[in-house]
């Protein structure tokens, strides 16, 4: 009796201590930044014209990759076939594929390769992107290739808004300017000129972080529902709310959390976690085929695994092994811990619990269902907040030489990842 006694005590002993450091976590995180200050009259100049700059940064080298091909008579897109238009240009690979979605919707029925599995196929694809590039192209009448690049421009520009704003909110005025300056001009930033859907989903993102750290709860369920259908990665805002929640409640000692809060949280994350769940029901509705929507995504692995299953959280690993044997599974973990120890960094923390706890939830969900291919770059882009790392631009050296970086990393990304390979 006396043995088991201790040992309840050990345990709640223990259970206190867990919930105390917990606690201490969540406080440490949900404090204000002490360099945080009030965002200036006129912001949004100086901001947009960082935006232009890069977006006119990206063009050049686009331009000038395109120029290169054509002289070269180089293959470009899954059919080899040279470039014509430079709009054709910034329209190939993935925003191809937006562009038959716009034009002519998703297959009925799922195309089938000489092994017996599913091809790819536009099921891949979500839905929101080609729904504005269809409806702009009917109300303007121009292609839809021009539809796709102006909706990827202007919502980089609003993106590169509202994540000045949300840093504004969490750390000093340098950092934040910084990010956006690094962001505008990082190595995929050249995605923000072509057809593709991630300027608008990370609109989205921003845009939930931003009400999250407003504590405008409610307001993200209708921008996160819509970020379900534009890429994959919904479920992780979803998780980073639970996650908000948790470390509101520890911390509600400190700083009271109403029901109408708590409510307006729960909803939130609820709505956006089902809305990230409908796209697969969806396709296994429309092409009555069990599982229609990660076989097509399946296929998009077969190059690298050869036909397989989904099994969470081993993809990265089960490539490393392929390719490298058990260096390939090292590498693939080191990456991994790589990741997650400079999001639990200090100077990362020092962002605030909405901006970790995205973090550590889209890092978690890439490494659970994403391979790390040459599309894994592009996949980081919601990331982008912890950009405002201090360490990236605490001094002069430490700023030129993390934009000469970027400069460099982007050029080679057109090339590589772009002209000759795809994204």
């Amino acid at each position: 009796m006396s043995d088991t006694t201790d040992e309840i005590r050990v345990g709640s002993s223990t259970l206190s201590r867990l919930r105390s450091r917990m606690t201490a976590s969540a406080a440490d995180l949900l404090a204000p930044h002490p360099g945080v200050t009030p965002l200036e009259r006129g912001w949004v100049l100086p901001v947009a014209l960082v935006w232009f700059a890069g977006r006119a940064v990206n063009l050049v080298l686009l331009a000038l990759a395109y120029a290169a091909s054509r002289l070269g008579h180089w293959p470009f897109g899954p059919d080899g076939a040279q470039a014509t238009t430079f709009v054709n240009f910034l329209s190939g690979w993935d925003a191809a594929r937006y562009g038959a979605i716009a034009s002519w919707g998703y297959p009925l029925t799922l195309p089938i390769d000489d092994q017996g599995g599913v091809a790819l196929n536009n099921w891949a694809f979500l839905p929101a992107f080609p729904f504005f590039e269809r409806v702009l192209a009917s109300a303007t009448g121009v292609s839809w290739q021009l539809a796709g690049v102006l909706i990827s421009v202007v919502a980089s520009g609003a993106a590169t808004v509202v994540l000045y704003a949300l840093l504004r909110h969490v750390t000093t005025e340098r950092a934040a300017w910084w990010a956006v300056v690094l962001f505008s001009l990082g190595p995929l930033s050249f995605v923000f000129v072509l057809g593709y859907a991630e300027s608008l989903f990370l609109l989205c993102v921003f845009s939930a972080l931003l009400l999250a750290v407003r504590r405008r709860y409610l307001l993200i369920a209708p921008v996160g529902i819509l970020a379900a259908f534009t890429r994959p990665g919904a479920l992780a805002l979803a998780l980073s709310l639970g996650i908000l929640l948790l470390g509101r409640l520890l911390n509600r000692r400190r700083d009271p959390m109403p029901a109408a809060e708590i409510v307006a949280l729960v909803a939130s994350g609820l709505s956006i976690a089902i809305a990230g769940l409908m796209w697969p029901v969806i396709a296994d509705a429309v092409t009555g085929v069990p599982g229609a929507y990660v076989q097509t995504e399946m296929a998009w692995w077969v190059p690298f695994l050869g036909e397989g299953h989904l099994i969470p959280f081993v993809p990265g690993i089960v490539m490393g092994w392929t390719w490298l044997g058990p260096l390939g599974v090292l590498l693939a973990l080191a990456l991994l811990a790589a990741v997650l120890w400079w999001i639990v960094s200090r100077p990362v923390r020092r962002l605030g619990l909405e901006v970790v706890g995205f973090a550590l939830s889209y890092a978690l969900f890439l490494f659970a269902v994403f391979l790390p291919t040459q599309s894994l770059a592009r996949l980081l882009l919601p990331l982008a907040p912890l950009l405002a790392d201090e360490r990236l631009s605490s001094t002069r050296r430490r700023r030129i030489w993390s934009l000469s970086t970027s400069l460099v990393l982007q050029a080679v990304a057109v090339l590589l990842l772009w002209t000759l390979g795809n994204p």
